[in-house]
């Protein structure tokens, strides 16, 4: 295999511990593989490449009475092989406790808990590094409209960010929240389903500015939408703060495939916005697997799906150069006027009086062509490694 396609740290991969060390649960059957050991994940994925893990707290620590133990094991780990933690997160869905869901639960007593579950593990997070801290709402939502009162609950989420909010600012944490939407499954309808939903909710928070996106390929692509052009337009708000990738064959339940699979066109489009390369406004934060490796693979076959994750991207990431350096799609870009979206409507001095004034023929205009299929096919033969 081509070693330009080989990660390196500086590439800034990350992983959830729980990706790796799924062990292949779904609805209709059990595990087919044994747990994985976190310290094992670490060291593995070192050698692959990746630059950092994440975790729930329950992946890491999921007995209190082995504690330390487990994280003296941990931070020796990270140590010993130079990953970091970038990011963590709460598990609020799994056990059954969660069944109406967290920090919007009916119950007012298992918000608490929820809310309390938390705030120990950032305390983790914070003393692991870790500079994101990404909440998923998959249990807040309802099945019936009767059951959920959803004012009342977007209340209680907005009263959970916010004093998740204070108490990060009081520690003096250097951490900031990421929603992650999602729009159905385990809850029938979550709220925050989609990146703009999210946007929407954080404009009402006390410190909006601490709030961000983790919006994940998937979960936008079971709605029907455009993961690429979603990152964009957080990119435009400063709200893109962390990303989860990986594949989806359109709007059915969530597959979780590994990163290029599923929608290889999105998949491309993607690497081009993170890249900055038709917006100018790059990420630059880490690039963040949230994948299952298949039911169908051994232990040894995980760690070549984590591995297959990077390498996508590291492909496409050569790719999208290629197709924003070839002069033929330069050529194609003018001609289909995309520089003219910069240039501003009314420009400088120029007044709507004049500009209702002005006269067009809307017939003339009509017959432009756009020329975007041109523009679209050359980027389709580059992702085909025809050019």
């Amino acid at each position: 295999m081509s070693e330009r396609f080989t990660p390196t740290k500086d590439d800034k991969f990350s992983f959830g511990l729980w990706t790796v060390g799924w062990q292949g649960v779904d609805v209709f059957g059990g595990a087919v593989r044994e747990p994985v050991d976190p310290v094992e994940a670490v060291h593995r994925l070192a050698e692959l490449g990746a630059a950092a893990v994440t975790f729930h707290d329950d992946d890491l620590v999921p007995d209190d009475a082995t504690r330390q133990a487990t994280l003296d094991r941990f931070t020796a780990a990270l140590a010993e092989t130079g990953l970091g933690v970038e990011m963590a997160t709460t598990n609020l869905f799994g056990h059954a406790v969660f069944k109406d869901g967290g920090l919007t639960a009916n119950d007012r007593e298992v918000r608490r808990y929820a809310l309390a579950k938390v705030l120990r593990n950032i305390d983790l997070a914070a003393e692991l590094g870790a500079k994101t801290y990404v909440l998923w709402g998959g249990r807040e939502g309802a099945e019936s409209g009767a059951s959920k009162d959803v004012s009342a609950a977007l209340d209680r989420y907005k009263e959970s960010m916010d004093l998740l909010c204070g108490y990060v600012r009081d520690k003096g944490y250097d951490i900031r929240f990421a929603l992650e939407p999602k729009p159905n499954e385990p809850r029938g309808d979550i709220l925050l389903p989609t990146i703009g939903h999210a946007l929407a909710f954080i404009n009402d928070l006390e410190e909006p500015d601490r709030v961000g996106l983790n919006p994940e390929v998937g979960h936008e692509e079971m709605a029907g939408l455009n993961y690429a052009q979603g990152i964009a337009q957080a990119l435009w708000h400063g709200k893109l703060f962390h990303i989860d990738l990986n594949g989806q064959h359109g709007p059915r339940y969530d597959q979780d495939l590994r990163f290029g699979a599923g929608n290889l066109r999105g998949a491309f489009w993607t690497v081009d916005v993170l890249e900055g390369a038709g917006t100018g406004r790059r990420y630059d934060s880490y690039v963040h697997f949230d994948y299952k490796p298949a039911r169908t693979e051994d232990p040894e076959d995980v760690w070549g799906t984590a591995a297959a994750c990077m390498r996508n991207y590291l492909i496409l990431r050569e790719k999208v150069r290629a197709f924003r350096a070839d002069p033929e799609v330069v050529e194609a870009l003018a001609a289909a006027r995309v520089d003219q979206l910069a240039l501003p409507t009314l420009g400088e001095g120029e007044s709507l009086d004049a500009l209702r004034a002005e006269r067009h023929d809307p017939d003339e205009l009509a017959k432009r062509g756009m020329h975007f299929e041109h523009l679209d096919q050359l980027a389709m033969e580059h992702l085909f490694g025809v050019r």
